[in-house]
């Protein structure tokens, strides 16, 4: 219900829109790391992809009545400012059982309406400590969610990338976590650069160029 709630929400008023979605495998433990920029963002994302996925948000929005929205939805908590190993902990049990789960490079949201200028090294040791592949998402437009206030509604674009596969690491260093988040976050950077440059739709002209032209290098004679 929560799902079908927040895709009509998503199309009906901000022109939800997701691309490439095929990206993001179908089955087996994934991370699916968006920017942030508004409390909509996990169900952007869970409403342009086909799998179920569970996210980790911060444990200040889960009161009534919110909260049934958030456990029902496939929230789980995580305590901000401070190192949550329980939240760590969840978010393995969600891998192991082969499921995909959102987490943020940012953290938080940024509320400058700019992606952020440094991340968090936590995705980095999920990366690192989990071995699952590591899908980068731009989430264009959902900055000025709130202007509905004023009756504004931005058009919402999702766009996924290529999975990021990094050698499974039982304990890693701390270096070894940012370095990984931010080679995440370069590529969340680039994909949401190119919506801001081409817009969606040139965006997917350029991705249909790309494949005709993929598949006319196939086709073409050794």
């Amino acid at each position: 219900m929560v799902r079908t709630l927040t895709t009509l929400y998503g199309l009906g008023f901000f022109r939800l829109r997701g691309i490439s979605s095929d990206k993001v495998p179908q089955s087996g433990s994934v991370i699916i790391a968006p920017n942030h920029f508004s409390f909509m963002d996990h169900f952007f994302v869970g409403a342009t992809i086909r799998r179920k996925v569970q996210f980790m948000a911060k444990s200040q929005l889960f009161e009534p009545p919110l909260q049934w929205i958030y456990t029902h939805g496939g929230v789980f908590p995580i305590r901000r400012g401070a190192r949550d190993e329980k939240a760590f902990v969840t978010a393995h049990t969600v891998l192991e059982r082969g499921a995909a789960m959102v987490m943020y490079c940012e953290g938080g949201r940024s509320r400058t309406g700019n992606l952020a200028d440094r991340v968090k090294p936590g995705i980095g040791r999920m990366a690192l400590e989990s071995g699952a592949p590591v899908v980068p998402v731009a989430i264009h437009g959902s900055s000025k969610v709130r202007n509905w206030k004023r009756l504004q509604f931005p058009k919402v674009t999702v766009q996924y990338g290529d999975p990021l596969r990094y050698e499974r690491t039982e304990n890693p260093t701390r270096h070894q976590q940012q370095a990984v988040a931010e080679d995440i976050f370069a590529e969340i950077r680039a994909l949401y650069s190119g919506l801001q440059q081409l817009g969606r739709e040139g965006v997917v002209a350029r991705l249909r160029a790309e494949r005709r032209a993929e598949r006319g290098k196939r086709a073409a004679p050794a």
